[in-house]
């Protein structure tokens, strides 16, 4: 009796010891999302880009058009950053003060204007 009593100690001692080293070599995993080493981050504000007007969507109906900019729904009229939407278009949406924004500028001004 006493030699299963040491017999299950030992095992039980083995056991303890095997679970504490595996948990001290462990290494925490590492995030998928996350950019990979030597990756640089650009912050839109410090990059001047903070105050940029991104059309992410022009939806056109029957009798109104809207536009997204900025991830805000708009109608013709309204006022994104006090200038206003003087025409949306399938594609683009013109402003009273001369600009024009159009789908997918952003990405194209990233890669360095090879589309245009």
């Amino acid at each position: 009796m006493l030699q299963i009593k040491a017999s299950s100690l030992f095992s039980v001692f083995v056991s303890l010891l095997v679970l504490v080293t595996s948990t001290l070599h462990a290494e925490t995993l590492r995030d998928p999302t996350r950019p990979g080493r030597g990756a640089v981050i650009t912050d839109a504000r410090a990059s001047g880009h903070a105050n940029a007007l991104v059309l992410n969507s022009v939806l056109k109906g029957e009798t109104s058009s809207h536009a997204v900019i900025n991830n805000k729904i708009f109608v013709l009229g309204d006022r994104v950053q006090g200038v206003k939407i003087v025409r949306i278009d399938s594609s683009s949406v013109s402003l009273a003060d001369g600009r024009k924004l159009k789908m997918y500028q952003a990405i194209t001004e990233t890669k360095g204007n090879k589309f245009k």
